[in-house]
């Protein structure tokens, strides 16, 4: 062994000794795009405009975007100010509320998102939705002795098997400022097959940790002090807590006539599905507020064995599909409370089947709420 070849090892064995740290339960996000190993959901991809829904005298969400359609009372639900950006709560869901009009917000909320590391692959400005690409917090990878040694050279070697994505909304209020939603979906990696020869990608479930330190980094980025937006935030947690096992009381999902009947007026139940929809995969196209009609659509994960028992892998009666599916998520009032139904995209009612599988996902979220 050279001189060179033992002054290389000694000053490895020192730089492990010095390095051993970790960084495990910060945020440093970065767009994965790992090649044939991920296998993203094909719902990444946007849907031709051409294609409208046969329902007649629909009112598009443009309407709602212009700030002319009112939403009827007013909320009494939590509310924390500073400024011009609130924090409101109903139950253990919160959201932002911004007194400035949707358009002043989009490239602003664009910016936030890109300045976290996210890429985003959906920005549709007339629904007010954008969505982030699948990425990964490279933070939650410890700094071992040999990531430390050898840097970013070879940082990525190392991954955490987990990926999120976040959809936010931008939804005009009736005072005329817009409400700012942000929901999350995570994937992670796991070994496949009798041998664990191989991995597949399968889905997680929903952390609304993450969802909530993203609201409060959005309200710090739109002008609210760290200090306020913590203080904001905690305040709206432990209000939280209070009503948490009344959600999921308020959610009985009625097989035999194909609803989900939720114990909330029109205006939380609306609120609270939208949410729900975002959060469980399916990609809204449009809303009519006024029939009470979300317009979705929905792509079969590929990256989801047949066999798994995970996320929708029972979801449809047929065998899984590779064209998006569509359909019409309908809140009524009924009463003092709502009913949820599903609809074919021509406005008959679904199958069964798929109905209750539906509606089944949609009352499991919404009793997390």
């Amino acid at each position: 062994m050279n001189v060179l070849q033992k002054i290389s090892i000694a000053s490895l064995s020192l730089a492990l000794a010095a390095c051993s740290t970790s960084q495990v339960g910060g945020i440093d996000y970065k767009s994965a795009r790992r090649g044939n190993s991920l296998e993203t959901p094909p719902d990444l991809t946007r849907i031709s405009g051409n294609d409208r829904y046969n329902v007649p005298s629909s009112t598009s969400a443009v309407v709602f975007a212009s700030g002319q359609k009112k939403e009827g009372q007013a909320s009494t639900t939590a509310l924390n100010a500073m400024g011009d950006v609130q924090i409101k709560r109903d139950g253990n869901q919160r959201w932002l509320v911004v007194a400035r009009p949707p358009a002043q917000l989009w490239e602003p909320v664009k910016s936030f998102w890109e300045d976290n590391g996210f890429a985003l692959t959906v920005e549709d400005r007339k629904v007010g939705v954008m969505e982030t690409d699948w990425a990964e917090n490279r933070a939650n990878i410890p700094l071992d002795p040999i990531r430390a040694a050898l840097g970013k050279a070879l940082d990525s070697l190392y991954s955490t098997s987990q990926l999120d994505k976040f959809r936010t909304r931008l939804e005009a209020n009736a005072s005329g400022g817009t409400d700012i939603f942000i929901s999350q979906r995570g994937m992670e990696e796991v070994y496949s097959g009798r041998d664990k020869e191989s991995t597949t990608w399968q889905q997680r479930a929903n952390d609304p940790g993450l969802e909530d330190e993203f609201l409060r980094r959005m309200m710090i980025s739109l002008g609210v002090s760290k200090e306020r937006a913590d203080a904001m935030l905690q305040q709206s947690k432990q209000a939280g807590q209070a009503v948490a096992a009344q959600a999921k009381a308020s959610v009985q999902h009625d097989e035999a006539a194909g609803t989900l009947a939720l114990v909330e007026d029109f205006d939380r139940a609306w609120r609270r599905v939208g949410l729900s929809l975002d959060r469980t995969g399916f990609t809204v196209e449009d809303r009519d507020r006024a029939k009470g009609i979300y317009y979705v659509r929905y792509v079969p994960f590929a990256g989801q064995k047949k066999e798994s028992k995970g996320w929708f892998s029972n979801l449809f009666s047929k065998a899984p599909v590779t064209k998006p599916v569509r359909y019409l998520v309908q809140v009524q009032a009924q009463g003092s409370g709502s009913n949820v139904r599903v609809m074919t995209e021509g406005g008959q009612p679904a199958a069964a089947a798929d109905s209750n599988s539906i509606l089944k996902l949609l009352a499991e979220d919404l009793r997390r709420m």
